[in-house]
């Protein structure tokens, strides 16, 4: 290169330090020209006997070309040199993001099934992705006009964590694959209590997030998601919202109603209640009897909470009896009408996906 030039060029970084120059020599010299520069603000200045030109890169940090001279010529290799390196860094850009998206686009598609099972582990450690590592998968699920501020907010909590994934679904959902180390597992409750919260108040929106159960490898993060989506959805038609935090291990009965034919919960339904039962439980009684099973059957606890005597309460549980045939006051026939009044929510909740299809 020096050979056809006829005067001396070279590039520093931020700190004055030359680490490129026509002159070898001098690379790893200190030039307290480039730190004044910097300074004063100037993106080009002539200083001593020679033309400067100041280039900031995407992260912010500073290189700075020089050439020998304060004329035209100067003024002309300074800026070849800055349109250069800004061509450089714009192809080494474009590969990083390519990369980038690639690598996303290859965990969505592990997750949903669009990569073959024997692929996942060549192409993992294509994109340097750890493939027999414990991970749990994170559904985050909110309104679409949200989805701007809530992927900014993930993105700002999950900044620098290099080994956890944050993947848009679509418009409503937005994946967070995470390492699950000991340490992660143990604080991860008061991790995503915290994380609603910031959701919640920089995002001003209101996040649902279903957890999976654990992945031991990264072709099983497509049960995972599976299993996230599930909480999510069950977690809404059983818990009713009570948690913006629903665990697939959680779901208890509800995950087991969830499984089951339509026509069996149908066939269930009509074996409890006769045609109309259910439909003559007014409000009131209803909340007695759900603040009845909060309170474990206990006839004491349900009266206090409720203010009410408890010859009342026993009133409300003779009413249910004679209404439905069904006497909450014994065991049997209090878990029958609490699996019938699940079925009977996860059956409403069918009919209004169909009506909303």
């Amino acid at each position: 290169m020096a050979a056809h030039l006829n005067r001396l060029i070279g590039l520093a970084d931020g700190q004055g330090t030359i680490f490129a120059a026509s002159d070898p020599g001098l690379v790893g010299e200190q030039d307290p020209t480039v730190r004044a520069l910097l300074a004063s603000g100037d993106m080009m200045a002539t200083a001593g006997d020679k033309t400067y030109r100041v280039m900031q890169r995407p992260d912010e940090s500073f290189i700075i070309s020089f050439a020998d001279g304060t004329d035209e010529i100067a003024r002309g290799y300074v800026e070849l040199l800055s349109r250069w390196i800004c061509a450089e860094q714009c192809n080494y850009d474009d590969s990083i993001l390519r990369e980038s998206e690639q690598k996303f686009l290859f965990l969505k598609n592990v997750l949903l099934e669009n990569e073959l099972p024997g692929d996942i582990p060549l192409k993992a450690r294509e994109y340097r992705i750890r493939y027999a590592e414990r991970r749990v998968v994170l559904l985050a699920h909110f309104a679409s006009e949200e989805h701007k501020a809530v992927l900014e907010t993930l993105s700002q909590a999950f900044a620098g964590r290099e080994d956890d994934f944050l993947l848009p679904v679509d418009e409503e959902n937005i994946v967070l694959l995470i390492e699950a180390s000991e340490e992660t597992m143990e604080g991860l409750d008061d991790f995503l209590k915290d994380l609603t919260q910031r959701l919640k108040e920089e995002a001003m929106a209101d996040v649902k997030i279903g957890v999976s159960m654990l992945a031991s490898t990264l072709t099983e993060t497509s049960k995972a998601y599976q299993q996230a989506s599930i909480a999510l959805i069950v977690g809404d038609i059983f818990q009713g919202g009570d948690s913006p935090v629903m665990y697939y291990e959680k779901l208890g009965l509800g995950r087991l109603i969830y499984q089951l034919p339509i026509t069996l919960c149908e066939l269930f339904l009509r074996e409890v209640f006769e045609p109309g039962t259910y439909e003559a439980l007014d409000p009131v009684t209803m909340n007695t009897i759900n603040k009845f099973f909060e309170n474990n059957l206990n006839g004491s606890e349900t009266s206090r909470q409720l203010f009410v005597h408890r010859n009342t309460l026993v009133y409300r549980l003779d009413k249910v009896e004679k209404i439905t045939g069904l006497d909450l006051r014994n065991f049997e026939d209090a878990v029958l009408f609490k699996l019938a009044d699940m079925v009977r929510d996860y059956l409403a909740y069918v009919e209004e996906e169909k009506a909303g299809r």
